[in-house]
């Protein structure tokens, strides 16, 4: 069965950096579907960030993201990015991939990888 391994996440001061990775075990590709990154912060409902589509042509974003984040994919090394910057307290979450992305954006997938915490200080 495919997987999902999101990774890159850690500690940060607020204002700082941090760029997620997000690849696919098990054997499948991704290449042709449209990625997501998603989040999740303690007692909060899971929410959606970005999307991206297979040619990296069409992006989304959320508003509360918008113009600090930025999502990209390398399709030859099966890996969505999420480059994070101005990082705010309240951008604390475990982090995640998925897909396909519908438009518009839903949460409701059946399988969700680890996830990666991201903290970030104040």
């Amino acid at each position: 069965q495919a997987q999902l391994l999101e990774s890159g996440g850690g500690l940060v001061q607020a204002g700082g950096s941090l760029n997620l990775s997000c690849v696919p075990s098990g054997g499948t590709f991704f290449s042709s579907y449209t990625m997501g990154w998603f989040r999740q912060a303690p007692g909060k409902e899971r929410e959606f960030l970005a999307a991206i589509n297979w040619s990296g042509r069409d992006i989304s974003y959320a508003a509360s993201v918008k113009g600090r984040f930025t999502i990209s994919r390398d399709n030859a090394k099966n890996t969505v990015y999420l480059q994070m910057n101005s990082l705010k307290p309240e951008d604390t979450a475990v982090y995640y991939c998925n897909g396909p992305v519908p438009y518009p954006p839903t949460t409701k997938y059946d399988y969700w990888g680890p996830g990666t915490q991201v903290t970030v200080s104040s």
